[in-house]
């Protein structure tokens, strides 16, 4: 089953007022719902490599696990949707992949990524994250943030020592507690959410949300959900417009339908005796 049509897609990405070059890579595949953010740092052009990586293995594995019939149901070890597995474990071998080529190519020695992911099914979102790199949701009139940092200043925030207002006019932001490529394994944060005709997902690297606050980024998709490249540029110029000292990616989802999965015969009469 395809998803175009049901889902409308856009994604920009900018090198900014200050950066030399473009450390984040950002991908998407519009039949399956997918969208893949990565913001790469360390090392001279390396933090482009790891983010490369990461957007290449993440789609591409996210592709060959949604072609398989297993796609369906639930994992009965974790109970989350086997498409929440298959991003989570594509971002495994992503991480995998990064560290290898830090240990063995001297010129990416110490390189590392954030990612951001989701992947559309079943009229569900499943959202995968490592490092501070976000995604938030519009359900009408409220925006929400529905990643939570990996970073040093949301551990502070978590134990009190910061309100949310706090931290964000706070300048250490951008001490991250987790990203790829930095250790031999990473632990990935999934979740999976419920989903409604007229959502509109949200995912960033920091040089949206460090140079933009949220209440700005909520009246500017509001006002221009018309068209979502129109938003996507809307909030590039927004973060470049407030200094644009980072490298700002986004990818925008808008869901216009309904997007049940297809069922066979006994998975509808199963369905059945569950009711």
């Amino acid at each position: 089953m395809t998803l175009r049509g049901k889902i409308d897609l856009a994604e920009i990405t900018d090198t900014g007022r200050v950066r030399e070059h473009n450390e984040d890579a950002i991908g998407s595949l519009g039949d399956i719902g997918l969208m893949v953010l990565a913001d790469g740092m360390g090392g001279y052009n390396a933090g482009e490599v790891a983010s490369g990586i990461a957007v290449q293995i993440v789609t591409e594995l996210a592709a060959e696990g949604a072609t398989r019939e297993e796609r369906h149901g639930i994992d009965p070890h974790s109970g989350m949707m086997r498409q929440s597995i298959v991003l989570r474990d594509a971002i495994y071998r992503a991480n995998k992949i990064i560290y290898q080529t830090a240990q063995s190519q001297t010129h990416c020695e110490g390189m590392g990524t954030t990612i951001v992911a989701c992947m559309f099914y079943d009229n569900k979102i499943s959202v995968a994250h490592v490092g501070d790199s976000r995604a938030y949701r519009l359900r009408g009139d409220q925006l929400e943030q529905i990643t939570l940092d990996h970073s040093l200043l949301q551990e502070l925030v978590d134990r009190g020592f910061y309100s949310a207002e706090e931290a964000q006019r706070s300048t250490n932001r951008n001490y991250v507690t987790r990203a790829l490529g930095v250790e031999p394994t990473v632990e990935v944060e999934v979740h999976e959410y419920e989903v409604l005709p007229g959502d509109i997902y949200l995912l960033c690297s920091d040089g949206l949300c460090d140079m933009v606050e949220d209440d700005d980024n909520h009246l500017t998709i509001s006002t221009f959900n018309d068209s979502l490249d129109v938003v996507g540029q809307q909030l590039v110029d927004l973060a470049n417009d407030h200094g644009g000292r980072d490298n700002v990616s986004v990818m925008l989802a808008q869901v216009k339908e309904a997007f049940p999965a297809k069922r066979g015969l006994l998975a509808k009469i199963a369905g059945l005796f569950r009711s």
